[in-house]
């Protein structure tokens, strides 16, 4: 909201939902595309292209899943640092500090997790945790926005500047509805395939949505261009409420981390023929070296280069607009040539040019925030 004010953050907010519900509709469609059922993104790109596309998709998927766990992790930390500032604001410990604590925790949760089914209990804390924070941050926003003063909701910088920064944030538009890998989430689906995961994302997109809706724009409505980009550093009230909205954050960012680490951990329990008790020296030995060397870089990068906000931007540009959009549109078109008339085939030829020129420009705009913010801050920096 903030790169994009009132007018361009609410119409680019409702415009990805649907963009974003076309396109995994698209995918979702492809599920069982030759009478196969194809579980993993890169499956079912290796079936319509080849060997070729089936590591260009997984190098892509890839890429955004290290760049999504790279910001649960600034985020884990961030909310740790969120919580010591609430009762020692002595700037003796650093944010590099908390996110290699936040590091740390997401590393033996994955060792004591050995595969994503084991999560089932922790799921539902994580749906507690995600109702506990956005009943807090919407509840706090909301008291400091009725009693503040007017604010500034102009779109920060000027000219050049701005241009990038609203270029930026369309990549953080789409980043925050995809993943890049809906086949993975939704690979234990029951019978009727399709037709289920097309009920499950009219619901992300339709309710599912609400909640992201309520907290941004209260958030930006509370605080104009002045919101932090972690929304709890800019609210108000008793040190209590905060501290468990800031807890919350944290373990919820732990347990979403290893949902999108998931596809890596399983990748490379596959390849090295870890199977049978989660418990066996071996396997869980491997689980130490492996995941937590994973973790132990991801975990030095996010610390690093902690810009929260530029790691969204570069994430939705090189990885997310062309595995949501770009290979989702082109794809379907392959697919269903045969059964496609002139307007269609046309249809998807412009998403795939349009989003392929939306992918470059966002990239270079994200490259230019990182190299501009790191001359505000220096590597490791205390944000």
């Amino acid at each position: 909201m903030v790169p994009l004010g009132w007018i361009g953050g609410v119409v680019g907010l409702i415009l990805a939902t649907v963009i974003s519900l076309y396109a995994n509709a698209l995918v979702a469609k492809l599920h069982e595309f030759g009478g196969t059922r194809h579980i993993r993104y890169r499956d079912l790109a290796g079936y319509i292209y080849g060997r070729k596309a089936y590591s260009l998709t997984w190098a892509l998927q890839y890429a955004n899943l290290f760049m999504i766990n790279t910001g649960y992790i600034i985020l884990a930390g961030s909310a740790l640092k969120a919580t010591y500032v609430l009762f020692r604001d002595d700037h003796q410990m650093k944010l590099p500090y908390f996110i290699a604590i936040a590091g740390f925790v997401c590393g033996m949760f994955a060792i004591c997790i050995p595969h994503l089914s084991a999560l089932g209990t922790w799921l539902g804390f994580s749906t507690v945790f995600s109702l506990a924070y956005i009943v807090i941050a919407f509840c706090l926003s909301l008291k400091d926005g009725i009693k503040s003063p007017p604010r500034d909701y102009s779109i920060p910088g000027d000219g050049v500047s701005k241009i990038f920064t609203i270029i930026g944030a369309s990549a953080n538009l789409v980043f925050a509805y995809n993943t890049g890998m809906l086949p993975e989430i939704q690979a234990t689906i029951r019978q009727p395939v399709v037709k289920n995961m097309m009920k499950a994302l009219y619901f992300q997109f339709t309710v599912g949505v609400l909640p992201l809706y309520l907290v941004t724009f209260t958030g930006y409505w509370a605080y104009g261009n002045s919101t932090s980009t972690y929304l709890l550093n800019s609210v108000n009230g008793p040190v209590w409420v905060k501290a468990l909205a800031n807890i919350t954050a944290f373990l919820q960012s732990v347990i979403a981390l290893h949902i999108f680490a998931s596809p890596m951990y399983e990748f490379l329990d596959t390849k090295y023929g870890i199977k049978g008790s989660a418990l066996n020296v071996k396997n869980l030995s491997f689980r130490i070296m492996v995941r937590g060397g994973y973790l132990v870089f991801n975990t030095f990068v996010s610390a690093l280069l902690p810009f929260l906000g530029d790691f969204m931007s570069l994430t939705g540009a090189i990885s997310t607009f062309p595995l949501t959009f770009i290979l989702a549109n082109h794809m379907y078109l392959v697919a269903k040539k045969n059964k496609l008339n002139s307007f269609q085939k046309l249809w998807h030829w412009l998403n795939i040019i349009f989003f392929g020129i939306m992918s470059i420009a966002a990239t270079i705009a994200a490259l230019r925030l990182i190299a501009v913010d790191s001359k505000t801050y220096h590597l490791f920096a205390d944000l």
